[in-house]
């Protein structure tokens, strides 16, 4: 387990480079940044409180300012950004999950629950993460909403999210709506989504490239081992999404 809390020297030798040249990480040295992260490491991956932090790791309430101004000024995001190296753009897929949010989650300062992507679904108090990844199930980029929302309602934005150069976009059957595949299509994408069986006309689904799918269910079973995002406790969108980009990160080095 004690692997498992610790940032190797391989994937440090990554990652440090990709922080020192944003302009808000200010670092006194290397070993202080390095040990910061392995704090932030300690809460995501055993989704205890902040103030549970080990005394080892420092101040908890020093780590958690500066993981809040690091997500703030989109520090994660840059990183996450940096570790995707060549993605197999063969095809893209995309899905959702719903994840259940401790009441702790709810009441942010300023803003209320849909702003902060929380609603109430079957499964309680949840967010819904929409995720694309590339053919090999490597994540590429993310949406939050509350978990009441459906697939299809993000069908205008999600394509627009998708790199440039992927050939087939492929999804499930809640994802099967005329717009969208149009919307697929007007970027010179296939569509590989298998139509409703209410379809009045049914449409051809490439069902060879369709299996690979369950590439992103994987990706989504290798994020629900870092209990903080398995289980929500920040009450900003903005932060559990910091969480969401440090993990997909280190998916793309490990």
């Amino acid at each position: 387990m004690a692997d498992r809390l610790e940032i190797s020297a391989e994937d440090w030798n990554v990652i440090y480079p990709i922080l020192v040249k944003h302009r808000h990480v200010r670092s006194t040295s290397e070993e202080q940044c390095r040990a910061f992260l392995v704090a932030v490491l300690q809460i995501l991956r055993s989704g205890s409180q902040w103030r549970l932090l080990p005394e080892a790791h420092g101040k908890w309430n020093s780590v958690f300012k500066r993981f809040s101004r690091w997500s703030k000024h989109g520090v994660w995001q840059s990183l996450f950004a940096g570790c995707i190296h060549h993605p197999d753009l063969q095809s893209v897929f995309i899905d959702s999950t719903i994840n259940r949010a401790h009441p702790c989650a709810g009441g942010a300062a300023g803003s209320n629950a849909e702003d902060e992507a929380l609603g109430r679904s079957k499964g309680g108090f949840t967010t819904r993460i929409h995720a694309i990844t590339d053919a090999l199930g490597n994540p590429l980029e993310f949406l939050l909403t509350g978990g009441q929302a459906s697939d299809i309602g993000q069908a205008e934005t999600l394509p627009a999210l998708t790199p440039a150069g992927a050939r087939a976009f492929v999804g499930d059957k809640g994802y099967d709506s005329d717009a969208f595949v149009q919307a697929i299509v007007a970027r010179d994408m296939k569509a590989v989504i298998p139509p409703r069986c209410n379809r009045n006309k049914v449409r051809e689904c490439d069902w060879f490239i369709y299996k690979e799918r369950h590439l992103i269910e994987c990706f989504f079973n290798k994020i629900r081992h870092y209990r903080r995002i398995f289980s929500r406790s920040e009450k900003t969108a903005r932060n559990y999404m910091a969480f969401l980009h440090f993990v997909s990160a280190l998916i793309w080095l490990r």
